[in-house]
């Protein structure tokens, strides 16, 4: 029984590998395509993996997926395939955030020193923002509710919309903590329903933007690369490389980040997303310890940052894209909607007019207010500079610690 089991895990695992790479193939073809100087990019998997997880996830779960019994336990297929993709999402994330903080590294401590005050309330006035707007949801939606909804539970609802619209895993698991165990799956569905559009939301928002405003954008990028270049740490005697590639010192500091991410007071933690980004950054601006390297080549942090950002789209959208048809609401749908896009133009008219922030410090601070990781991918490519990243980089802390405080504080005072 163990070596049929055994064959059929591994015969249905490379099944699935090879949709993975499928989605792959598609999507990046789907993000190619190109109407008015706008497309989608590496967003092209997301929208991929969302239709392969509405159409065909759940069809090949129940192919691949009978119950065999090894000894005393029953395993569903489907169950691994869980696993599967939650690994695969994980694995995407910790691939491209540590490489963006490697990136951002070199210039990011000079760049936050510059421009500290601005993001911090650029962070700030983001979350705000998209916090009164679910209040605001809370407020017009409970007029319109199910009769055998309660408030509590709407609340929590729109709370998961929330995390779902900002693309926040900290404030979803905050969120669970802090409402009442009967509700948790409220928040679920609520973060489901809302995440499609706050991924696509913000990776459009960064790329018509620009058009809107007629940028001529290698006039901002001579704008945002002349932020503190002295910054740069530079060494002129031979350093020790431990491998051709850099792959030591990332896996050191995704180890570390790891580890760092895990470390939970009360119910807030840096997360991996935090945990990574933060020694990355560290790693990326010292660059060596005495003589021993500890920066990857840049060729290499380049082809992790987007392979990672494939692996996470594909893990996040095929889940995603099954819940979304189980739960599945117009009207939610509408709230999310609407959470994303108000703190993204607050956010965005407040850093241009009264921080006077340039088109891409404003943009990359746009995606870490907002915690977008996609996004940020899309902007590396629409800008074709790297440090946007070190503008993400230093909103993004902020707006993470925001964004927990006040999905506890609406189930507080709404529920």
């Amino acid at each position: 029984m163990e070596n049929l089991f055994s064959n059929f895990y591994v015969k249905g695992t490379a099944l699935f590998m090879l949709c993975v790479m499928a989605v792959a193939a598609v999507g990046y073809i789907l993000g190619r395509i190109t109407i008015k100087g706008v497309n989608l990019g590496t967003g092209g998997v997301f929208i991929i993996a969302l239709v392969f997880g509405v159409f065909l996830y759940t069809p090949l779960c129940n192919a691949l997926a009978p119950t065999v019994s090894v000894g005393e336990t029953a395993v569903a297929y489907e169950q691994m395939l869980d696993k599967f993709l939650s690994v695969l999402e994980n694995l995407g994330l910790v691939l491209f955030v540590t490489s963006v903080g490697f990136i951002a590294g070199p210039k990011f401590f000079s760049n936050l020193k510059k421009n500290f005050t601005s993001y911090i309330l650029l962070g700030l006035i983001i979350i705000v923002a998209g916090a009164l707007a679910t209040v605001g949801c809370i407020y017009v939606g409970r007029l319109f509710k199910p009769e055998d909804m309660g408030n509590a539970e709407f609340t929590a609802m729109l709370v998961g919309i929330l995390s779902g619209a900002l693309t926040s895993t900290p404030a979803f698991s905050a969120a669970k903590d802090t409402v009442d165990p009967e509700f948790m799956n409220a928040v679920s569905v609520g973060h489901a329903i809302a995440y499609l559009f706050g991924v696509i939301g913000v990776v459009l928002f960064v790329q018509l933007i620009p058009k809107f405003l007629k940028a001529d954008m290698a006039e901002e990028r001579k704008k945002i690369t002349a932020v503190a270049a002295a910054d740069e740490k530079k060494y002129t005697g031979k350093l020790l490389h431990m491998d051709e590639f850099g792959f030591m010192p990332f896996a050191l500091a995704a180890v570390i980040g790891v580890l760092l991410g895990s470390i939970k007071i009360g119910n807030f933690s840096l997360t991996t997303t935090g945990g990574c980004l933060l020694t990355a950054l560290i790693f990326g601006h010292f660059s060596r310890i005495g003589k021993i390297s500890i920066m990857p080549e840049a060729s290499t942090l380049k082809v992790f940052r987007e392979f990672g950002l494939m692996l996470f789209l594909i893990g996040a959208g095929v889940s995603g894209g099954a819940e979304f048809v189980a739960y599945f609401e117009a009207v939610y749908f509408l709230y999310g909607v609407v959470i994303t896009i108000i703190p993204m133009l607050i956010g965005f008219l407040f850093a241009k007019y009264v921080l006077k922030l340039p088109l891409l410090n404003n943009l990359g601070s746009i995606t870490g207010g907002m915690t977008s990781t996609p996004a940020l991918g899309t902007l590396i490519g629409v800008s074709k500079t790297e440090d946007v990243a070190s503008a993400y980089a230093a909103t993004y802390p902020f707006a993470l610690i925001a964004v927990v405080i006040a999905s506890q504080l609406i189930i507080i005072l709404f529920s």
